[in-house]
Parts: C-alpha cells; structure tokens; sequence
C-alpha cells in the first residue's frame, strides 16, 4: 500500500490531545489488520470518503488544502465480508424471522418434503431505438409438495430492467402464479381448490465481486391479486446472497442464501407481518469458460408462517438453471 499526503495543516499543533488519543486508536486498530503504514494526526481532520476516477483501486480522502491518497487497496480485506455473512447475518435473520411469528408451544407444525425446479434467464434488450441499458428478465418455477408426489406451486415471471451502473440494475415485471394451498394433517384434500395468482412486482438487484466472492443483494416488492378475492395483498421480500469459488475444482461454487418475506397488509389470504423464510445451502457449477450456464443444487428450508397454529415447515431439495447470458 502507498500512503501519500501533502505538509501537515499549519493548525496541527492545536489539535486538542482527545483527537490525538482517537487517531492513535484508529491507527493501532488500522496496524492490527495488516492494512499497512498509517499516521495518527491524518485522522485529525474532517476527511469524507471520495472516488477517485484516475486511478484503479484507489480511494481519495480529502480535507481543505490536504488530501491523502490510499493506492491498491487490497481486495482481500473485503473478502472478510462475505465469511461475517456466513456466520453472523444470515443465522441472524433467519432467526429473527422465526422469532417474529408469535407460535402457540403446544402446536406440533407439520414437516412436509419436497422438490423445487427452476430456471433463471435475462439478458440485454438489443433493438434499434432502445439504450443498451435495458434489460430482460424471465424465471420460471415448478414446486412439488407431499414428498415430491403433489403439485405445490407454478410460477411464471417476465419482466423488463434498466441498468444503473454495472452493479445495480431496477426491475418491474408480471407474474402468474398458481398455488395448491397448504394443508394441515387433519384437512382432506378436497377441501380447498388451486388459487390463482396475478402479482405485479418492481425490485432493485445489486451484486459485487470480489475475487473468489460474490455477494448480492435483491430486495422486492409485490402485489398480490388473488382470484378468490377483491383486496391487493402486499408484500416486502428481501435476499442477500452468498457465493464463494472453490479453487479446488474449477467452476465450482457454495452458495447460500436467505429470504425474508414481510406481509405489508391484513388480507383473507395474508396476515401483516412475518410471511416465510427460505434458507439456501448448496453448491453451484458453471458449464465452461465462456458466457457460461449455471446450475445450483442444494438443500432448501422454508418456514412458512401466517396465524398461530399454520406454521408449515417445508424441507426440499431446491434445483436452480441460470441460463447465460
């Protein structure tokens, strides 16, 4: 790491000692992470955060008349994101999201096996008149329930995006959705009919590399319509996703991820508040070098909640296609 900074400021010898005392703090615990040589009195002034375009890699800190410049700052240090998310954010969410849903002790919810299939597809919307900026989107999905031997859900979900920057792009799209409402042990099956599902949603996505990790970010928002009923059920989904390349094998991922979903409003088929929470541990391929596929297989946990007594939990065998781009 090269360190660069200007003469100190004329005013230094005023700075009162409890800025020193902070500055040392800062740089012993800057020390500490190896992330290289660094003088107490730069923390001494108001500095803020800047891009800096003339370089690769390199981050400005600017005050007045005195600037340092932090060249090739190494990747490596962030990497330690993506473990503290393994560890500490995801179990974290997924039990806050159980935790949310209030759950009567003495009710025994129902385990239930299954099989998820789906397939992920976008790419750039190339025609004259249109900015390279747009995007499309597809994903398609088919969920068997009943220990894989009963249709559960199909999903069928188009939509069109535009680019910000090459990290984040903004969606909106249609979905058509059919369910066969989940049941409880005492319930024939007779009981309730498929619903049908007309779902307008709009979502942001943003996802970093940072050699051997990805990390991503989706967050989305639903409405609901429903054939059995005339309100619009709304609801707050938000995943952070996880992937590491395994230099051992070539192509070779583990993947996980979490997903919460928040139910904005009251409805007859939503209660406000906790919904469900998925939770991904798996492992991914991609299918070669260049503009290639990849597959994700893994194990799935889903808890779904509603009103005391209907916690479902679903274990299931999740099969993920992205298809190149």
């Amino acid at each position: 790491m090269l360190l660069e900074a200007d003469e100190p400021h004329a005013n230094h010898s005023r700075i009162s000692q409890d800025h020193n005392s902070i500055g040392d703090r800062v740089v012993r615990a800057w020390r500490s992470a190896n992330l290289g040589k660094l003088d107490a009195r730069y923390f001494s002034y108001g500095f803020r955060w800047m891009d800096r375009a003339d370089h690769d890699d390199t981050y400005l800190y600017e005050h007045s008349t005195r600037q340092v410049v932090i060249k090739q700052m190494p990747m490596a240090q962030f990497r330690l994101v993506a473990p503290l998310v393994l560890v500490f954010v995801l179990p974290c969410l997924h039990i806050t999201s159980v935790q949310a849903q209030s759950v009567d002790p003495q009710d025994n919810s129902p385990d239930d096996v299954g099989l998820w299939l789906a397939v992920f597809d976008r790419g750039n919307i190339s025609h004259d008149g249109f900015s390279d900026m747009y995007r499309w989107w597809f994903d398609g999905h088919l969920r068997l329930f009943d220990d894989s031997g009963g249709f559960g859900q199909s999903i069928v979900r188009p939509g069109i995006g535009y680019a910000l920057n090459d990290q984040t792009t903004v969606w909106a799209g249609y979905g058509w959705i059919r369910t066969s409402p989940a049941r409880r042990p005492d319930q024939e099956k007779e009981s309730n009919s498929d619903i049908d599902e007309h779902r307008l949603w709009q979502q942001i996505t943003w996802s970093q590399k940072l050699e051997p990790v990805t990390v991503g970010l989706r967050s989305r928002m639903e409405e609901r319509f429903f054939d059995t009923e005339s309100e619009t059920a709304l609801r707050f989904r938000q995943l952070l996703s996880w992937r590491h390349a395994l230099e051992s094998e070539s192509g070779l991922s583990l993947v996980i991820w979490d997903e919460v979903f928040i139910n904005l409003n009251d409805t007859s088929t939503s209660v406000n508040g906790f919904d469900q929470n998925r939770l991904f541990l798996g492992f991914g391929r991609k299918s070669g070098s260049t503009n290639p596929s990849r597959t994700e297989i893994g194990y799935l946990y889903q808890r779904v909640g509603g009103s005391a007594g209907s916690i479902l939990n679903n274990h299931l065998l999740s099969v993920n296609f992205y298809m190149p781009p």
